[in-house]
């Protein structure tokens, strides 16, 4: 029902804010721009002198007069360089399109990745795994048996967020949703054990983002590394948040010997990765969160060829299987997705989020404090709905207030921090048929609410200094 209502409130504001703006705001196009999109409608952002553009963008106008970077273009008009933002074509039909072909991307990802899983199972390293994380799994997840096959989907799930392997979390995520609901009796509910398993995956615990370093790196910031320690600062706090308040609500003691070793123990070995990337300069972060990323995804589809091998199974067979369950499941969150999106795209081009903004900016001036982290904002309040919009939040905001800005830092912070949380609850309860997200939602927004006051508090406290 959470879903529900925070669905119609999303339409419902949208067209209310929409018909504001058609009828005080003289915005005579805003009813077709919410049906068939912004297409070429455009809006100048930053104007500059050509001296103070950068010399490969001045050397760029010189020789072709007009370059589009991220959702940008420059030209250069009576020796000013002008930057017009130009909208997408995001509307409620275009949208409609946009679902349906992240899904169909998402048919491959899934079919491989659950098909590997597959492979696992019938060998028996999904239940290993289960085994060896038992003991403090089975303290956070009471109601799951010891050795269930779902505490091994859930670790992988977990690993491969914590090395920004987006593509990697999600098929595992799905197969440890799907494994989690046949434990549970009620089919329409969230069971507890996936509402602790989805929150602790929405807060999105992350060691490098990766993607948020090689955005910074194309837009040539001084140091594209300069955030990871910040966002990953505020994944844990996000996740320290999550788990507390869905272990307060379940009565999971959280002070038990095994559970404060693991947390000690995962907290190490993050500390020593941390400490070890921050002796690399940039290229080399990237070099070695790429081998240490995609390495460890070749390592365990090896392990799990040669351990089906050592069984002797029929690897292909047992592949085709789990690939065909990675296309049903694809199909069957279209759905769930095109809702969720589209209720986004209504959001985003009636206004709603300008008027939220002005309402913050003018709140705090109000306040006599500090406004800079305002401009960072649009990312953040972005974030949980659509993880593409807020990345395109991020690279505007770079373009408009410069790469090593203030705001371009903490948008970066952002991006880095969490989940999008009503795509994950989309998705993934909209793939086991769950209608009941109970505090699930609620739980995630917290979260999310806590992630982006620590990006802030951590912004200003790391990069304070920055205009």
């Amino acid at each position: 029902m959470a879903l529900s209502r925070i669905w119609s409130a999303f339409i419902i504001v949208s067209i209310l804010v929409a018909g504001i703006q058609f009828l005080a705001g003289g915005q005579k196009q805003i009813f077709s721009s919410m049906v068939v999109g912004k297409r070429g409608d455009s809006v100048q952002v930053k104007e500059m002198p050509v001296s103070a553009a950068e010399p490969s963008l001045a050397a760029a106008l010189d020789t072709v007069g007009r370059v589009k970077q991220g959702e940008l273009i420059f030209r250069k008009e009576d020796g000013m360089v002008k930057a017009v933002k130009v909208q997408a074509a995001n509307g409620i039909i275009d949208t409609c399109w946009d679902a349906v072909e992240l899904c169909l991307k998402l048919i491959g990802v899934l079919a491989l990745f659950i098909g590997f899983m597959s492979i696992a199972e019938r060998a028996g390293g999904i239940n290993l795994l289960s085994r060896i994380i038992a003991p403090f799994f089975t303290r956070l997840f009471p109601d799951v048996p010891k050795g269930h096959p779902s505490l091994g989907h859930m670790i992988m799930n977990f690993s491969a967020n914590l090395l920004g392997l987006d593509n990697a979390a999600t098929p595992f995520g799905l197969k440890a949703m799907q494994s989690l609901q046949e434990l549970n009796p009620n089919k329409e509910v969230a069971s507890n054990a996936q509402i602790m398993f989805l929150c602790l995956h929405a807060a999105g615990f992350n060691i490098i983002p990766v993607s948020v370093i090689a955005i910074r790196a194309t837009q040539h910031a001084s140091d594209p590394t300069d955030v990871f320690l910040p966002c990953m600062i505020v994944t844990f706090v996000g996740t320290m948040v999550a788990l507390f308040i869905v272990s307060l609500r379940q009565k999971i003691n959280l002070l038990q010997p095994v559970i404060l070793m693991w947390i000690a123990g995962i907290s190490a070995v993050v500390g020593l990765l941390v400490w070890y990337i921050t002796t690399l300069s940039t290229a080399g972060v990237q070099s070695f969160s790429g081998v240490l990323s995609n390495g460890l995804i070749l390592l365990v589809f090896l392990l799990i060829v040669l351990g089906g091998i050592y069984k002797k199974i029929d690897l292909f067979d047992a592949f085709i299987e789990g690939a065909k369950n990675g296309f049903d499941t694809a199909i069957r969150i279209v759905p769930y997705l095109v809702g969720i999106m589209v209720a986004v795209s209504m959001l985003r081009i009636s206004g709603t989020f300008d008027v939220i903004m002005d309402g913050i900016r003018s709140f705090f001036a109000m306040l006599g404090t500090d406004t800079r982290f305002v401009e960072g904002l649009p990312t953040a309040l972005i974030r949980p709905l659509s993880g593409g919009a807020a990345r395109g939040m991020m690279v505007s905001t770079m373009m408009a207030n410069g790469p090593d800005s203030f705001a371009s830092k903490l948008s970066g912070i952002f991006q880095g921090a969490a989940d999008t949380t009503f795509y994950v609850v989309a998705v993934y309860f909209g793939s086991v048929g769950i209608k009941n997200t109970r505090y699930a939602i609620g739980t995630m927004l917290l979260a999310d609410l806590a992630g982006i006051i620590t990006a802030i508090i951590l912004a200003y406290l790391f990069f304070g200094g920055t205009a």
